[in-house]
Formats: C-alpha cells, sequence, structure tokens
C-alpha cells in the first residue's frame, strides 16, 4: 500500500483521504452487476478530463465493436477541464448513459466544499510543487459549476467495480488496489519486481484476473504472471506519448481488436490499449476559450495537449 495514505492531511493534493481507502478484499466481496456479467467485451475509459471530442470518439468506437455482450465503464476523472456550466453538464448526462466509478476529481466535487485533499492526486514528490498548485486551483474553478443535484449523484458512484469478460474476473478501479488515488499500478511502479509481487497478491485477494486503472496518466500493461494483469490506459483526453495527439482507453474482450496500440494476449482474453482519434483542432480550441494563457489548466496541461507528454 502507498504509504502516503499513513500521512496526515495536511498538504493539499499529495495526500489521500480515508474515504479514497478499500482492500482488494472488499472487491472480492462486491457483487458483480448483472450489467457486467457474461461479457464479451469491456471498455473501460479513464481520464477522459472533460474533453467532449475524445468522448466522441470513445463512443463512436464502442459503437463500432460488434462484440454481442459488450459494456462501457468510466474509470474516474471524467471531469476535469470542463469548468463551463454548460460543457461539464453535458460531459455528465452522457457518462450517466453508462456504468462509471468515482476518481479522486468526482470524489472532491461531491463534497459540499474542497478539503485539505486539495484535487484529491496524491501526486508523488517527484511533482512539482507548481503542478500540485495548479490542480488544485483547477478543482476549485471545476467544484463552482457542479448542481446540488450532480453532487449527490457523484457522491453515489462506487469507488471500484467488478465484471466477469469471458469468464474471467476484472476489477475496475480508478487508482490502484487499495485507494481510488493510489499510485501502485503507475507506470513507474510497475517496472519493480517487487511492486509486479504485490499487484498479483492484490488480484488473488480480491478474486480476479485483471485490474483495470488510470488515475497515474500514463499507459501500462503488466503481466503479472499466472494469467494476472494491470492494464492502465493513461488518459483518454490527453495524448499518451510524445507527438501522438490521441488518448487511450481499454478494451478487454474474448475477440481480437481492430487498430489497437498495444494488445495482449492471454485465452481467453486480449488485453488492449485503444487509441481515441478525436478531432484535435476543435477540442485545443475549446479548451484555450475556457483556460486561456496563464490559466491554470493551460499552464499545467497545454505542452501535453499540443505535443503529448515529455517522455
Amino acid at each position: 500500500m502507498d504509504q502516503r495514505l499513513n500521512t496526515p492531511q495536511d498538504q493539499a493534493g499529495r495526500t489521500c483521504p480515508m474515504d479514497y481507502r478499500y482492500r482488494p478484499q472488499d472487491i472480492a466481496a462486491a457483487p458483480t452487476l448483472p450489467a457486467l456479467q457474461g461479457l464479451d467485451a469491456l471498455w473501460v475509459v479513464g481520464g477522459l478530463y472533460g474533453n467532449r471530442e475524445a468522448l466522441d470518439a470513445v463512443l463512436a468506437a464502442y459503437r463500432d465493436d460488434p462484440s454481442p455482450r459488450k459494456a462501457l465503464v468510466f474509470n474516474g476523472d471524467f471531469h476535469w477541464f470542463d469548468a463551463e456550466p454548460d460543457w461539464f453538464a453535458d460531459i455528465q448526462a452522457e457518462v450517466d448513459r453508462h456504468l462509471a466509478t468515482r476518481g479522486n476529481v468526482e470524489t472532491e466535487l461531491a463534497r459540499e466544499a474542497i478539503g485539505a485533499a486539495g484535487c484529491g492526486c496524491a501526486y508523488p514528490d517527484d511533482v512539482g510543487d507548481d503542478t500540485v498548485a495548479y490542480s488544485n486551483r483547477i478543482i476549485e474553478r471545476l467544484h463552482a459549476v457542479v448542481p446540488a443535484d450532480v453532487r449527490r449523484r457523484l457522491a453515489a458512484l462506487p469507488r471500484f467495480l467488478r465484471a466477469e469478460v469471458g469468464g474471467v474476473g476484472v476489477a475496475i478501479v480508478h487508482g490502484d488496489a487499495h485507494s481510488l488515488a493510489g499510485w501502485g499500478f503507475s507506470r513507474d511502479a510497475l517496472q519493480h519486481e517487487a511492486a509486479r509481487q504485490d499487484a498479483g497478491l492484490a488480484c488473488d485477494a480480491a478474486a480476479v484476473r485483471i485490474f483495470a486503472s488510470s488515475h497515474t496518466c500514463m499507459p501500462v500493461v503488466s503481466d503479472l504472471g499466472a494469467g494476472r494483469w494491470v492494464i492502465n490506459n493513461g488518459a483518454a483526453g490527453l495524448p499518451n506519448a510524445t507527438g501522438a495527439l490521441h488518448g487511450l482507453c481499454t478494451r478487454i474482450a474474448t475477440t481480437a481488436p481492430t487498430g489497437a496500440s498495444q494488445c495482449h494476449h492471454d485465452a481467453p482474453l486480449h488485453l488492449s490499449l485503444q487509441p481515441v482519434h478525436y478531432a484535435v483542432t476543435q477540442w485545443w480550441q475549446r479548451f484555450e476559450r475556457s483556460w486561456p494563457p496563464g490559466s491554470d489548466a493551460f499552464n499545467s496541461y497545454a505542452g501535453r495537449i499540443r505535443c503529448g507528454p515529455d517522455s
């Protein structure tokens, strides 16, 4: 477990509140909703960040999936840049048509006021203080446009869901096996054997073979051995590689994907990162109208939106 979960909540944006926590055993005990049973294909969309153009692209790709029984789940942080009432409502209306889990963004938006957790990102120490400050101010602006009835709906969203694809158990989380803002499923973490072993044990304790996550905003697919996997789509609404100006989402299915950026076959399933080819120019124009040069989101994200991440 991320040891920062045990630190005092005195550094907004870097610590996790108690209500973010859960255990793999809690996932094992959770029922699988009827809509997530007996699936042939599961699409998991993390880190949409209010990108309406990416949402359109994801929904179009999902509609084109010929799988007879399929489901789409938004696994948190579907809001972020959409800090205008009509824009926010538009994103929320589309999410409401599908299943969703809370990310740290939605969890903080559900509160009456932004608290000690700030944005709730639980940023690690290698993320600069400027980035943390930008995020804390973004969540404050976003919080101001959320209607009371939507706060209640966001608060009612689960922290995780179980699904069954081709007879295989899948845990859908935002962060990792212990917290909705955990970084245990980040690309950096999963480079280390100890983290992979911990993730494999979490699969066993959660009674699943696969964890599908996002939160850490960079993609990774990690083979944990013995048929266990972590698949982290990075971000559906942001570029995930330098010069590749599209998002990524996760597809877990009994049939091979088309056009995947990355795919792994572990019978009976195909685990793939699917490109989200959104209208780049239209998205940039939408973003810049709301977040012009000098704004917090522009300072923090404009480079990634225009060119992709640094690494």
